[in-house]
């Protein structure tokens, strides 16, 4: 029997929201997890253009202007101007922000536990491939 669409549906957005909650609450910075998440793919890979970014992290333009913005406005970021073409505009994390990622991370870390201690490893590892298949099958891109 297939389980309701709307039952699941439910349970994914309230552990979701669930564990933004906790995470917001135990990271005690004025700032959320979408900046982070900007901040963890410009370590990643590097200074970028906020298209690039947009389209990585599933955000619509107007979102990634934003929390550009921000980023830039408390100094974690910093934009590059390209000389011959201003609107070649790219997002670099500054060592601020990468000060700022290293505190998430330990968050998150001190998070994983209480937020995962359900499952096993084999388990998460399986969690995290079905949700990546998920979201790629609708179309979106987690990286």
């Amino acid at each position: 029997m297939k389980p309701d669409i709307f039952k699941l549906i439910r349970t994914m957005e309230l552990y979701t929201d669930e564990a933004i909650i906790r995470f917001t609450k135990s990271f005690n910075r004025n700032i959320g997890l979408s900046p982070i998440l900007v901040l963890s793919q410009l370590k990643k890979y590097g200074p970028q253009k906020q298209t690039v970014l947009a389209n990585a992290l599933g955000y619509t333009p107007g979102a990634i202007t934003n929390i550009s913005t921000k980023l830039v406005k408390e100094e974690y970021a910093e934009r590059l101007y390209n000389d011959e073409d201003r609107r070649h505009v790219l997002l670099k994390i500054t060592p601020k922000g990468e000060e700022l990622l290293v505190e998430a991370r330990k968050t998150g870390d001190d998070l994983h536990g209480e937020l995962f201690n359900a499952l096993n490893d084999e388990e998460l590892n399986q969690l995290l491939f079905l949700y990546e298949k998920m979201v790629k099958n609708i179309g979106t891109e987690a990286k």
